[in-house]
């Protein structure tokens, strides 16, 4: 007897069986896991994706550096006369830079003779009742070569941010050296004369570049 109502107490293990034999059940707890899944997937991109649109505004707050603060508040320099700009009525301009463009007799002016040879002039040669004058930097820049030539004079070449360059020849008494930062005004040398064209006296050959080509110094500066 005893036995007989023990057999008939159901167990849990039979419960489960039978749940598990229901033709709903397996489809359920696969609909289950595929409903976790996709919102495990859903969380994640949504997760990235507020990363991704938050960094550029971290990166947009970002404070300037020293160096862009100085680019923007720079200033672009006018070129000055190559002397003392209260001095501008004494001087005159003994030979011109060559322009094929100009009056006949501009370009007459622009031509130099050494020994019954022409040539051209890639500057403008300038005098101040024929004595000494101090040479002064037309902008700011640096001294990218000084060079030393008895004959046809000694020469301070400067090079300027804007892609410009500008020559000082027929100097003496230099002040600068290769590689020396100079400052618009600064003084350079004195001017003297010598052997190529001694016709000048004492002058200073002042050349323009823009880009590595000779242009009219009178483009920039009304002599």
């Amino acid at each position: 007897m005893r036995e007989d109502n023990k057999s008939k107490i159901p167990s849990p293990t039979n419960k489960n069986d039978k749940l598990q034999s229901k033709p709903w059940f397996w489809p359920s707890v696969y609909a289950a896991i595929a409903v976790a899944l996709i919102g495990l997937i859903f969380s994640y991109n949504a997760l990235i994706g507020n990363n991704e649109q938050e960094q550029p505004v971290a990166v947009n707050n970002q404070p300037a550096d020293e160096n862009t603060v100085i680019e923007t508040n720079a200033q672009v320099e006018t070129m000055k006369f190559p002397f003392d700009e209260t001095k501008l009525e004494q001087v005159s301009v003994l030979q011109d830079f060559y322009d094929i463009t100009a009056d006949e007799e501009t370009r007459e002016k622009a031509l130099l003779v050494f020994n019954q040879t022409f040539s051209t002039s890639s500057g403008v040669s300038l005098s101040m009742n024929s004595e000494p004058f101090e040479v002064r930097a037309a902008m700011s820049g640096e001294v990218t070569e000084v060079k030393l030539d008895a004959f046809t004079g000694n020469q301070i070449i400067i090079t300027h941010p804007n892609g410009m360059e500008t020559r000082y020849s027929s100097v003496t008494d230099i002040l600068v050296k290769e590689g020396d930062e100079v400052i618009q005004g600064q003084p350079l040398a004195t001017t003297t004369d010598n052997e190529w064209n001694p016709t000048a006296g004492v002058h200073l050959h002042f050349q323009v570049l823009q880009d590595g080509e000779h242009v009219n110094p009178r483009d920039f500066l009304s002599f």
